[in-house]
């Protein structure tokens, strides 16, 4: 059986950042926090918190240094720090900050934002609070429609179009189409491809595996937003695709009569993951 793993697997610069800079801080402080999960994946939040690592959901429960995780934080809870006297350590991704800017700068001038991404996710959480009052989250290609409705009845005459860094760049390119088929000539339209270079180098990697493979392993939290991107990519071109959070949810049985096996992990994924996954299989 020959194994291919993307070169593309695992930890991202934004998260590899964060994590090296929690425990830094462990080593440093003896009360750490972390406001939420500081990146979606267990096997991390559990070796942090066998160091140390208090993990909180509201910045009131902190009694030390506080931990702003990689997908970035509404711009209340900085106030909120301001104005309690708490120390607080910024690990957000530098990609998710240049979008917070950039939603922060359109708003003030007056745009509609349009912001991809999951409603719920706490990066997109995050960015909403730049966005002013005029903003609609657009989870997937039927939303535009309301979206632009919704739009309309603001008055505004000026749109924006930014994604969650870790946004689908299929649907991305999708949605800005039936931004520009749809919205009136003299609507002035601005589209900025926010989905962070890592992720599209990750996701075309996916795309071009999954078609010269006869199974494709994601590797990935299960409430990690890339690795289920990487997922539905893989499993469009490859019917043999499975989603695994560790070695222990892969069944050596079924990928036995495979020829040709490829390897692909999300953004938050350690390689110490990925390495027992390619252990079991071998």
């Amino acid at each position: 059986m020959e194994i291919v793993v993307g070169k593309t697997a695992g930890f991202c610069y934004g998260v590899k950042k964060a994590v090296n800079g929690a425990i830094e801080e462990l080593k440093n402080n003896k009360d750490v926090y972390c406001l939420g999960e500081i990146v979606h994946n267990r096997q991390v939040i559990k070796e942090l918190e066998d160091e140390g690592m208090n993990f909180i959901e509201k910045l009131s429960d902190s009694k030390g240094t506080t931990i702003i995780r990689a997908h970035g934080v509404p711009k209340e809870i900085y106030e909120y720090a301001k104005n309690n006297n708490l120390k607080i350590v910024d690990y957000t991704c530098p990609n998710v900050l240049k979008i917070h800017e950039i939603a922060e700068e359109y708003s003030k001038n007056g745009y509609y934002i349009f912001l991809c991404g999951s409603i719920n996710h706490p990066e997109n959480i995050g960015t909403a609070s730049y966005c002013g009052n005029n903003y609609y989250i657009v989870e997937k290609e039927e939303d535009i429609y309301k979206a632009i409705d919704v739009l309309k009845q603001s008055n505004l005459q000026k749109v924006l179009l930014i994604a969650q860094t870790t946004y689908s760049l299929q649907r991305f390119e999708n949605i800005k189409n039936l931004v520009l088929d749809n919205l009136n000539s003299s609507m002035k339209v601005v589209i900025k491809n926010t989905i962070c270079r890592a992720t599209e180098l990750r996701q075309k990697e996916t795309k071009e595996m999954s078609q010269n493979v006869d199974c494709m392993i994601v590797i990935g939290g299960k409430n990690s937003s890339n690795t289920k991107k990487l997922y539905e990519i893989a499993i469009k071109d490859c019917r043999n695709s499975i989603c695994i959070e560790t070695e222990e949810e892969l069944d050596t049985n079924y990928i036995k009569g495979f020829a040709k096996v490829g390897i692909m992990a999300g953004a938050s994924t350690p390689q110490e993951s990925i390495n027992k996954v390619i252990e079991k299989i071998k």
